[in-house]
């Protein structure tokens, strides 16, 4: 696995939207395989919620015929968690201030989650 292309794309998605505090990948189950975030956050922890809730949002999406699920998005007052689908078998989380840019986010992640589904898949 190529963890420095796989930081590459981490890297830039943080620096082309505006408010991304951190990400993290990992696999469908919750374990962590790539984290860039900052001391006060434990990836295995944030790798874990996430998988669960991308879990139930992907089982509601098939339930009620809404297609395959592409993202989540958890509304914080202090800010956001979004929760990417790679594929069956990854995630990708990013975590923002209250200043990210949602439409920003949505716009720049879909081509970091295909270069990044490429890489897991290579």
């Amino acid at each position: 696995m190529n963890y420095d292309a796989l930081g590459a794309e981490l890297q830039k998605l943080r620096e082309n939207v505006a408010g991304v505090t951190d990400t993290v990948l990992a696999a469908s189950d919750g374990i962590p395989i790539l984290a860039d975030v900052a001391k006060n956050v434990d990836p295995a922890h944030i790798s874990a919620l996430a998988a669960a809730g991308l879990g139930i949002a992907r089982q509601t999406t098939e339930v009620v015929g809404l297609g395959t699920l592409g993202q989540t998005v958890v509304f914080g007052s202090e800010g956001y968690m979004a929760v990417y689908a790679i594929g069956r078998l990854s995630l990708m989380v990013v975590l923002g201030d209250k200043g990210l840019n949602l439409g920003r986010l949505l716009h720049e992640s879909r081509p970091v989650i295909e270069r990044v589904g490429a890489i897991l898949a290579a």
